[in-house]
C-alpha cells in the first residue's frame, strides 16, 4: 500500500486502488479459526477495483463478518461548516484555470461582438465547450466530496450519504456495544477503528468544552469515554478475564494541522516531529496500552521497541492459527514480553519508511542497553527552524522537500529521545561501528522485499464514477437510512 510518488492514501471512495483481495489478514485467520470478526469505524483501504459492486478491497472481502462504519476516513469536508481539507491547494488551482479559460472565451465572445477581435464562432462555441468540459471534469468529483467519501456503510450496503456526522459518535459506540452483545458467547475479535480523534474532531456537545486542551483535548477525552463504555459491557458480560484489550494508534499527532491560532491535529511532547515524516519519533511513537485481567500483570511499564506490525502474529497466535509461510512477517508475538517471560522485545532492527523510501532505522543493542537510531532522509521544515512542514501541510517523502545525510544522523534514544543532539566520530566512540551494522541490517533486509502491484498509483487513485458507492441510481447518491430507521422506531 506505499506510494512511490505523492499520493500517499486513497483519495476517493470511487477509486481502484486498495488492499490487494490476495493479501492474509489476521482477521482472515481468526475468521478460519471459528472467531466472530467485526470492524466498526474507519477503513480508508478501498472499496471497489472494477465494478461498483465487486467489493474487491471490502472489509467483508479481508476476513470480517460484519463492518459499520466509513470505507473512507474522516475529513474536514464531511462537516459542511469547516473548510475543505482535502486537495486543498489543487483544488485552487482547478478553480483558478477554470475562471482564467472562462475569461478568455467572455473577452474572446466581446471582442467578436465589438468587432475588436476577428474570431469565428465556430472556435468560440468550442472554447465555450472545452471550458464547459474542464469545469464539469472536476467539479463533478472535487465539488461533491461530501457525498462521495463522506459515507457510513453496513456490511455492502450505504446507510447515510452523506454522513450526518451530528450522530456518528453514537451510532459507532451503540454498534460495538450490540457487536460485543451478539457475540459473546463466542469467540470474537472487534476491531474498533475509531473516527476520533481526525479532523474535524468531530465531539458531541456534552464533550464540548471539557478539556483545558481546546477542541482537540475535549476529542480525546470523548473517545476516552467511549473506550470506557466498550470495556464496561465486556465487564457487564463477564468477559473481561477472557478478553485481551489493545489500544494504539496509527501514528503521532499531525502538527501541520491548523485553522488560525487552533492546533487541531494534535501534540507530541518530548517527540520530534509528527505524522507523515519518515523517521522522527513524533509521528512514530503511539500509545500502546494492554489489558487482560488474571493473564497480563496490571500496572506494568515495558520500555522496549515493540511495533503495530506485533498485533499480527500476537492474535493470530492468541487464536491458535498459523502466519503465512509464503511470506516475511515482520511482527512478532507480544505475549511473551506482556507476560513478563522474557526480558526484550525480539525486534533487533525496525526500519521506518515514508512511502517506499527507507528514512531511519532504529536498532535495539540489547547487551548495552542502547537505542541507536540513524536518519538517512530527513524532511526539510518550512519556515526554516519550524518543526514541521507548515508550507505544504504534510512533509514529503522524496524530492526537493527532504535532506539526504550521508553518514546518517545518528541519535541514542535511550539518552536523546527528542533526539536534539546529533551524534558524530568525535562525539560517540561507535559511530562508525553503529552505521556499519544498520548498512548490514539494510542490505539484509532489502533482500527480503519484493515487488508488488502499485495501489496508488495515479490511475488507482483518480476518482471513477464507475467505481463510485451509491445508495441511489447514479449520480444521484443521498440516503439517510439510519434517520429513516429512527422514524419508523418512532
Amino acid at each position: 500500500m506505499d506510494a512511490i510518488n505523492n499520493y500517499r492514501v486513497i483519495f476517493w471512495n470511487g477509486g481502484s486502488g486498495g488492499l490487494p483481495p490476495n493479501e492474509t489478514t489476521f482477521a482472515k485467520i481468526l475468521q478460519q479459526q471459528g472467531y466472530s470478526t467485526g470492524l466498526i469505524g474507519k477503513w480508508h483501504q478501498g472499496v471497489n477495483c472494477e465494478s461498483r459492486n465487486d467489493h474487491c478491497h471490502h472489509p467483508l472481502n479481508h476476513g470480517f463478518d460484519y463492518f459499520y462504519g466509513m470505507p473512507f476516513t474522516l475529513i474536514s469536508d464531511c462537516q459542511p461548516n469547516e473548510t475543505p481539507e482535502m486537495d486543498r491547494a489543487f483544488r485552487r488551482k482547478l478553480w483558478l484555470s477554470t475562471q482564467m479559460i472562462g475569461l478568455v472565451t467572455l473577452t474572446a465572445a466581446l471582442g467578436r461582438l465589438t468587432g475588436l477581435i476577428s474570431v469565428r464562432w465556430k472556435m468560440l462555441i468550442c472554447l465555450a465547450g472545452f471550458s464547459l468540459l474542464f469545469f464539469i471534469s472536476w467539479f463533478s468529483s472535487y465539488g461533491f466530496v461530501r457525498y462521495w467519501n463522506c459515507i457510513m456503510m453496513r456490511n455492502h450496503e450505504v446507510t447515510e450519504q452523506p454522513m450526518v456526522t451530528d450522530r456518528t459518535t453514537s451510532l459507532i459506540l451503540r454498534e460495538s456495544i450490540s457487536f460485543i452483545e451478539r457475540n459473546k458467547h463466542k469467540p470474537f475479535l472487534l476491531f474498533l477503528s475509531f473516527l476520533h480523534s481526525h479532523t474535524p474532531l468531530l465531539t458531541t456537545e456534552k464533550f464540548l468544552g471539557r478539556s483545558h486542551h481546546g477542541l482537540y483535548g475535549d476529542n480525546v477525552e470523548e473517545m476516552d469515554w467511549m473506550v470506557g463504555q466498550v470495556l464496561e459491557v465486556i465487564d457487564k458480560e463477564g468477559l473481561k478475564n477472557t478478553t485481551l484489550v489493545y489500544f494504539a494508534s496509527d501514528h503521532g499527532g499531525w502538527l501541520e494541522r491548523q485553522e488560525g491560532k487552533r492546533q487541531l491535529g494534535g501534540w507530541n511532547g518530548i517527540y520530534r516531529g509528527g505524522k507523515a515524516m519518515g523517521g522522527w519519533e513524533g509521528g512514530i511513537r503511539v500509545p500502546g496500552i494492554f489489558r487482560w485481567p488474571g493473564v497480563l500483570p496490571a500496572a506494568t511499564v515495558i520500555d522496549e521497541p515493540t511495533s503495530l506490525m506485533d498485533i499480527y502474529p500476537t492474535v493470530v497466535h492468541l487464536a491458535g492459527g498459523v502466519l503465512p509461510q509464503d511470506r516475511v512477517i515482520d511482527g512478532r508475538d507480544l505475549m511473551p514480553l506482556l507476560r513478563g517471560t522474557v526480558e526484550h522485545s525480539e525486534h533487533e532492527f525496525l526500519f521506518h519508511y515514508c512511502g517506499i523510501h527507507l528514512h531511519a532505522v532504529r536498532w535495539h543493542q540489547k547487551d548495552s542497553g542502547a537505542i541507536w537510531k540513524a536518519h538517512y532522509v530527513t524532511p526539510v521544515f518550512r519556515p526554516l527552524g519550524a518543526g514541521a512542514c507548515y508550507d505544504r501541510g504534510f512533509c514529503p517523502c522524496f524530492g526537493e522537500g527532504v535532506t539526504h545525510h550521508d553518514p546518517p544522523l545518528l541519535f541514542d534514544l535511550s539518552r536523546d529521545p527528542s533526539e536534539a543532539k546529533p551524534l558524530s566520530p568525535d562525539t560517540e566512540p561507535l559511530f562508525d561501528t553503529v552505521i556499519r551494522k544498520m548498512g548490514r541490517a539494510i542490505e539484509e533486509h532489502r533482500r527480503t522485499l519484493t515487488p508488488v502491484p502499485e495501489q496508488l498509483s495515479v490511475y488507482n487513485v483518480v476518482w471513477k464514477p464507475w467505481l463510485q458507492p451509491c445508495c441511489g441510481t447514479f449520480p444521484f447518491c443521498w440516503c439517510d437510512k439510519e434517520g429513516d430507521n429512527k422514524l419508523a422506531n418512532l
